[in-house]
């Protein structure tokens, strides 16, 4: 209660000098406590911490027994990296089979798909969805969905309504790695590490950029996609690579899941034309930042960065247009795994259905959520400046958790 009536003495300070003293009062043990932090962060890196470190992803990763996340083992050819070309696709055709085999890249499988399907239809047996986010534009309409599972991160559902956009061109920009970099601003680059001419199937290794006082991420994904009629089930997650060694920077995350259904429906226009097309995307990851953050985050900078992809996606269909040749990726993007809808309804889906649940929240902050926000980000700078040093980061974000709470209860 005492932050909150800081605060709010700060803003009633009648001079600019009063609110600009207060607000250096207000804030500056924050700023001591991120000095400190990237003393100590600087200065103490011990061993034990980074091989802390990796043993928890690693059981974190394991402990996640999802379909989604199976994937078999690799076959690499000794971590050989294919560089990205924009070439057209007759250059590819003379690709010979023998070089390349299908067992190879196996990483992403119908398994995989099954638990999509179910995903889409809503019978995962998950907790329920809570809508979180309606917007529009005049070309454009998106509705994101949230929920907490019982063991890891929190996951995520939305549905992307594109205007005057088929099915085909949206698959292709999404895959194309090489045109993301003008829509996706903290994408980095991409490397291919293998692929299947015959399925489609790719591993690639990303690299994302984040904050300063964080390192960056790096990825290593693995994606499919399955053709049914015009729908298109597009499977990425995170794969295990030997063949690619840990980097202290950028630091690997280990459990991602990203996938999406795009399918033609029915335009807004009401014209009974399927014109536009919807993209249904399922995401969750684990960063190595405390979830309620990362939530935070997210729900403030999700319609941000959702405005970005639609512009992003009229440069490519302009671009395509005018004839520009085809990246291997979005080559490889047409190479599809046939189904039909009959083997789709034939995945079982489990009988619970997660019916989706809509709660109303204020985008107006309460004292406690300034309060929260002030403690937790002041947590964040601090732990991610302590980057190795995982008992110090769980000891300052339960900390900062019990005194946000206590401020929350008075």
């Amino acid at each position: 209660m005492a932050l909150i009536e800081a605060l709010y003495d700060v803003l009633e300070r009648p001079t600019m000098m009063g609110i600009w003293t207060g607000m250096m009062y207000f804030l500056g043990p924050l700023w001591v406590a991120f000095v400190i932090g990237v003393l100590v962060g600087w200065a103490w890196k011990p061993k034990w911490a980074t091989m802390e470190r990796e043993n928890l992803s690693c059981s974190v990763l394991n402990a996640f027994d999802l379909s989604s996340c199976s994937s078999p083992s690799l076959n690499l050819d000794n971590g050989k990296d294919k560089n990205r070309s924009s070439v057209s696709p007759s250059e590819y055709e003379d690709c010979s089979v023998s070089q390349l085999h299908e067992e190879k890249v196996n990483v992403v499988t119908e398994e995989d798909l099954e638990h999509l399907c179910q995903l889409v239809e809503m019978k995962d047996g998950g907790p329920p969805w809570i809508q979180m986010m309606d917007r529009s534009t005049p070309s454009m309409s998106y509705k994101a969905w949230q929920r907490d599972p019982k063991q890891g991160p929190p996951q995520y559902r939305s549905s992307s309504i594109f205007e005057d956009a088929t099915p085909e061109i949206v698959r292709d920009f999404f895959w194309d790695d090489e045109f993301r970099s003008n829509w996706d601003d903290m994408f980095a680059s991409s490397t291919i590490i293998e692929e299947c001419p015959i399925t489609g199937t790719m591993m690639v290794q990303w690299i994302r950029k984040f904050p300063f006082f964080c390192k960056d991420r790096e990825y290593i994904i693995g994606r499919r996609i399955w053709e049914s009629g015009r729908s298109y089930y597009c499977v990425t997650k995170g794969v295990p690579c030997p063949s690619v060694p840990r980097c202290d920077k950028p630091r690997r995350v280990d459990l991602y899941y990203s996938s999406w259904c795009i399918r033609a429906v029915e335009s807004k226009r009401g014209d009974g034309q399927l014109t536009a097309c919807e993209v249904m995307l399922f995401h969750y990851e684990d960063m190595g930042i405390p979830w309620e953050i990362a939530k935070l985050g997210v729900r403030k900078g999700m319609w941000g960065t959702v405005k970005k992809i639609e512009p992003g996606l009229r440069a490519y269909q302009k671009a395509r247009a005018s004839g520009l040749p085809l990246s291997r990726p979005a080559f490889m993007a047409q190479i599809n795994s046939k189904i039909s809808s009959k083997d789709l309804r034939s995945f079982g889906g489990i009988d619970n259905l997660s019916e989706t649940q809509i709660a109303s929240t204020s985008d107006k902050p309460s004292g406690s959520n300034i309060s929260k926000l002030l403690i937790f980000g002041g947590a964040l700078v601090l732990a991610c400046s302590l980057d190795r040093g995982l008992l110090t980061k769980a000891i300052i974000f339960g900390v900062a958790r019990r005194f946000a709470n206590s401020v929350n209860r008075s």
